[in-house]
């Protein structure tokens, strides 16, 4: 094969991607038919290029070729990313989407750097994104997490794709529990439901002091009304804002004391 021409010249124009392998290795034919399929969905946003090891020993030397399947990302004529081992399906998407050299990203980044400065000006610029790049999971995960809090409906619809094995799918779990917690209308525990009440309103508010504090007080009354959603939560919102953020610090351990 003409190495050169197929892989590192093309890879000037379009991220190339490189399946090691040989005729009689058993991983490689596990290998092979996933990415090749994920090749064609791609629709020209990556190219697949398959070595055959036994046939190109030369290349596969250059390359540094110790096992297969190896697979090797090459962009700009230089290898960007790799990895060795018959993968699952969900587990290339995930090093797909990390690798795929995309200048959009640059322009998110950018955003989200914004919004932690200026976060109206910020919100702004990342919903027209999403709106722009629908395909880009990021944004939109990056979008939802600042809009659960208040819309939590709308946040979790820009993430409803995500199933499990996504590398974003905990977060989407977590956003999935307040949107509950935002429609949630249970009123067989009046004072339980009187306390969900209260969550609701500092959710809308986006006043999360407000909302931690009244679902801990719901923690305390019953740990298992509503299918234990005071408690879900609280853990949705604590891992949504980070250990370091300070409503996490000021009610985890009022939190770990209700449970227990």
């Amino acid at each position: 094969m003409d190495f050169q021409n197929e892989v590192l010249k093309k890879s000037k124009k379009v991220p190339v991607v490189v399946d090691f392998w040989a005729p009689w290795c058993g991983p490689c034919q596990f290998l092979g038919p996933v990415i090749e399929e994920l090749a064609r969905e791609a629709n020209g946003k990556w190219e697949l290029i398959k070595v055959n090891t036994d046939e190109n020993p030369s290349v596969s030397g250059e390359y540094s070729i110790r096992g297969i399947p190896a697979v090797k990302m090459f962009y700009d004529g230089k290898v960007v990313a790799e990895f060795t081992g018959a993968l699952p399906r969900h587990q290339i998407l995930r090093w797909l989407e990390e690798n795929i050299p995309d200048d959009r990203k640059k322009e998110l980044s950018e955003i989200l750097k914004l919004y932690q400065t200026d976060t109206a000006k910020g919100l702004t610029k990342l919903k027209s994104f999403v709106d722009d790049n629908p395909d880009i999971q990021e944004a939109r995960v990056g979008l939802a997490r600042r809009l659960v809090f208040s819309e939590a409906t709308e946040a979790a619809l820009l993430i409803e794709d995500i199933k499990p094995g996504n590398r974003y799918y905990e977060t989407a779990q977590h956003i999935h529990v307040l949107r509950e917690l935002a429609q949630c209308d249970h009123n067989d525990n009046p004072t339980q439901a009187e306390k969900l009440v209260q969550a609701q309103k500092g959710l809308k508010e986006n006043d999360l002091d407000k909302t931690l504090k009244a679902l801990i007080e719901g923690v305390m009354i019953d740990k298992k009304f509503c299918d234990e959603l005071p408690r879900k939560s609280t853990i949705a919102i604590f891992n949504l804002l980070g250990p370091d953020h300070e409503l996490t610090k000021k009610y985890r351990r009022k939190f770990d004391m209700a449970l227990y």
